[in-house]
């Protein structure tokens, strides 16, 4: 059974520092472009205070195995779902463990409201952007001098849709 805790950023500070520049390496080799570590917490806490719900640390038999980062935000004057951040650690991937987050994430998103959801990924990151596809995302083309790839979805209530 996984769990979601919500982040309390003086207290995960060590764990979600980790988890966020291994998912920097993941995706683009290296976590060279990170930014500062303080920086980083202190955007957790701020994004944490609106959306404690989107701000989560995953559990799994009594160990954090991965993270979430999710917010509401304006795309092309609407509102949508928006994730920073899908995260498991090395042990987790590539074993169907994704489809809780993406559930949880789902949730979420539908108590915000939002019918759609989107999230940026880099091109080197196939695996990710697999995953992505496999639940329903389509590419809708590159941003930031090519370097990720932003990605859509529809928000959909699997809960209602598995009854």
């Amino acid at each position: 059974m996984f769990q979601f805790e919500k982040i309390n950023s003086s207290e995960h500070k060590n764990l979600i520092i980790a988890f966020r520049r291994d998912s920097f390496r993941v995706s683009f080799g290296n976590d060279d472009n990170f930014g500062e570590d303080k920086e980083y917490v202190e955007w957790v806490q701020k994004c944490s205070e609106c959306y404690p719900e989107g701000f989560v640390l995953v559990k799994h038999l009594n160990q954090y195995v991965g993270q979430l980062e999710l917010q509401i935000m304006k795309y092309k004057d609407e509102d949508i779902g928006y994730v920073n951040l899908y995260y498991l650690i090395p042990s987790y991937r590539g074993k169907g463990y994704g489809k809780y987050l993406d559930e949880y994430a789902m949730k979420f998103f539908n108590s915000k409201g939002v019918k759609e959801y989107h999230l940026r990924v880099s091109p080197m990151n196939q695996q990710a952007i697999a995953f992505y596809k496999k639940n329903g995302m389509k590419e809708v083309g590159l941003e930031v001098d090519g370097k990720v790839v932003r990605m859509k979805g529809t928000v959909i209530n699997k809960f209602e849709l598995s009854s």
